[in-house]
């Protein structure tokens, strides 16, 4: 049995910025982005869509497009006869993964660089 991981802010923003265009997205905006959407979605990976207005669905549907969101309905007959259909929304956390792997290289160097590449040969000196 697979565990779910929580899917973060973090998580969302880095997967936002190596999707859009190709070119990546500015972090400040991936990240309100990706808060957005996750106030949507909460803990869960589905929601329904009429939750949406229109401006938060065009930001669903941009995010389709890169592949982080997708989209399912369900078909219900109601008790007159009619069909009922009811659209969600989906996270499709193989894609984000993906595309969090994906970081752009140099950017993944700038944010490791290590505390002791700073430091001179004279401070490694003990002092007694």
């Amino acid at each position: 049995m697979s565990m779910k991981v929580t899917l973060t802010v973090d998580d969302l923003t880095l997967a936002i910025q190596n999707s859009i265009d190709g070119k990546g997205m500015d972090e400040e905006q991936a990240y309100t982005l990706a808060q957005h959407i996750l106030n949507f979605f909460g803990y869960s990976d589905r929601i329904i869509d009429n939750i949406l207005e229109p401006e938060d669905r065009d930001a669903f549907y941009m995010l389709e497009d890169t592949g982080i969101l997708t989209t399912e309905r369900e078909e219900t007959t109601l008790y007159d006869g009619r069909e009922w259909r009811i659209h969600y929304w989906l996270f499709r956390r193989e894609r984000i993964i993906e595309l969090m792997a994906s970081a752009d290289p140099k950017r993944k160097e700038e944010e490791e660089v290590s505390v002791y590449s700073e430091l001179t040969p004279d401070m490694w000196k003990r002092t007694k």
